[in-house]
């Protein structure tokens, strides 16, 4: 690591400061990306900033139709809470299936969120469930949050402090995760909401999380896995590396889409 001055934030306000302080200041809440970045040395911030501690950030919470899930939450929470266990089972199942217990006990919903891994799992279900995001500043809905591979619609100094679900009627999440590192290969997350189907695909598309438009088209006339059997992907648009290549990996966004919709039951 380079060298960096490390602050221990007791809130949102004393954080936001700090960022502005700093010639290059990092948050840090479960570590679980900067950190390796910086061992690295492929990161190199003036100063982190942990607001892990920030009791404001953790927390969640349903009220009616909505659950509230505070930034600072671990995996392990998400997937351990009995209100997310009722209200949205697979975004319960989707927390636990993240990791291993180490990273599900560190990494936080709002440090996945705003990395935007494109083979992490919650940029799915935020996605997928219409998911708003609310920071220091603003609300930003999920379909206008995620821009790009590892890019957000997050302002420099911004700080992400929340992020509410509405309730669907149905969901599920199937993902083919890679045997390493648990990060998805593929993963689909399927919901009947109120404005109607959403899929969302993470760990397939060479520009991160995205919407399946066709097989949304295909589950609003019939909700059944055998809607989207002729429906094909564009493997021009999937990512290839070492793990899966450009066809497999469309391949795969089918499989688990079916495999989410009979989830979802």
């Amino acid at each position: 690591m380079y060298e960096f001055d490390y602050h221990r934030a007791g809130s949102v306000k004393e954080a936001a400061d700090l960022l502005k302080k700093g010639e290059d200041a990092k948050l840090l809440a479960g570590g679980m990306t900067l950190l390796p970045t910086m061992k690295l040395r492929l990161a190199s911030p003036s100063d982190v900033i942990d607001i892990s501690g920030a009791g404001e950030l953790k927390g969640i919470s349903v009220s009616g139709d909505t659950v509230t899930i505070k930034a600072a939450t671990t995996h392990g929470e998400v997937a351990d809470s009995a209100d997310v266990k009722k209200a949205i089972p697979s975004l319960a199942a989707l927390a636990e299936s993240i990791g291993d217990p180490q990273v599900r006990n560190r990494g936080t919903i709002g440090g996945s969120i705003a990395n935007n891994d494109p083979a992490a799992d919650y940029p799915a279900a935020a996605l997928a469930l219409g998911a708003t995001i609310k920071t220091d500043q603003r609300e930003i809905a999920a379909d206008d949050f995620f821009t790009g591979m590892f890019e957000t619609a997050l302002k420099d100094g911004e700080i992400i402090t929340e992020v509410s679900f509405p309730v669907p009627k149905k969901a599920g999440y199937s993902k083919f995760p890679n045997p390493a590192s648990r990060y998805a290969l593929v993963g689909v997350f399927v919901a009947e909401t109120g404005d109607g189907i959403r899929v969302a695909v993470t760990g397939a598309g060479n520009d991160g999380v995205f919407r399946a438009g066709d097989m949304e088209t295909a589950l609003g006339k019939t909700f059944s896995a055998d809607a989207i059997d002729g429906v094909s992907v564009d493997p021009g648009g999937m990512n290839a590396d070492l793990h899966a290549g450009a066809e497999y990996r469309a391949h795969l966004v089918t499989v688990m889409a079916k495999r989410a919709v009979d989830a979802a039951g």
